[in-house]
């Protein structure tokens, strides 16, 4: 049986993708820093769903993780099939506040964590015959990053949105297909842990998903192939009428809903 690894799985979209992917009778290998958390979620998707759930303990930020997890893939033999790299946070202060070394382990964990655990994976989706790489990405790839805080965030999603343009040059001649899944405003712990709920809060209802309907059109649509996925039609209208606003009003209005912040 072939298994499906996900890093972050223990809150929010992580957990959401996990639980689908389990309904749809998928084994698991769940990939976070917390282990009670991932005990428990294993515990109990295993007891729920009937699947093979593994987890292992690895923090993205460390330049050895991404080799721990695939060595620990390779002493349980497992067949990975699909990677969906969904682990991620924010820096919730001005680009000169922050240490270079909290700036490196975003990096690390959002961008670099990304590409080391795809090249570690690569010949054995192409000696398998194919598989899929979903990376959670962010509607923020295709806005104006914001004047003031997390500066960083767009543009190394809309790097990571590029990276998997690249893959899907490169490798669907493998069978290999690359998924960004890009969701708007949702409801996770994302919000609380880079310290921007206040201006979560400020964001309309209408334009919050639930995690488990971003997870939801993310899979079909990497099912189905889809390079690029917007989550949720609101969103997706406003990605496609983007271009026709000025930079200087999209950056304002953004500003304003929630610190220029998206997923």
């Amino acid at each position: 049986m072939s298994t499906v690894l996900i890093t972050g799985p223990t809150a929010g979209i992580g957990k959401s993708l996990a639980v689908q992917m389990a309904e749809k009778g998928h084994d698991l290998l769940l990939v976070a820093r917390r282990e009670h958390r991932l005990r428990e979620i294993s515990e109990e998707i295993n007891e729920k769903y009937n699947v093979k759930v593994n987890y292992f303990v690895a923090d993205l930020k460390d330049k050895n993780a991404p080799q721990a997890i695939y060595n620990f893939t390779k002493s349980l033999n497992l067949d990975i099939s699909i990677l969906m790299l969904n682990a991620g946070y924010q820096i919730n202060t001005r680009l000169e506040e922050a240490s270079l070394d909290d700036e490196e382990d975003c990096l690390r964990v959002l961008g670099i964590s990304v590409i080391m655990l795809t090249k570690l994976f690569l010949n054995d989706l192409k000696q398998r015959g194919g598989g899929h790489i979903m990376v959670v990405s962010s509607m923020a790839a295709f806005a104006p990053p914001s004047g003031e805080f997390a500066v960083l965030y767009g543009p190394v999603k809309t790097f990571m949105n590029r990276f998997v343009e690249a893959l899907n040059g490169a490798y669907n001649k493998h069978n290999i297909f690359a998924t960004s899944a890009c969701p708007g405003f949702t409801i996770t712990e994302f919000h609380e842990v880079s310290g921007v709920q206040e201006r979560m809060d400020k964001v309309p209802n209408y334009m919050k998903m639930s995690a488990d309907d971003v997870a939801k059109e993310s899979i079909n649509g990497m099912l189905k192939r889809k390079e690029v996925i917007i989550t949720g039609g609101l969103n997706r209208f406003l990605v496609a009428t983007l271009k026709w606003f000025p930079k200087s009003l999209i950056k304002t209005i953004g500003n304003a809903l929630a610190g220029g912040r998206y997923k």
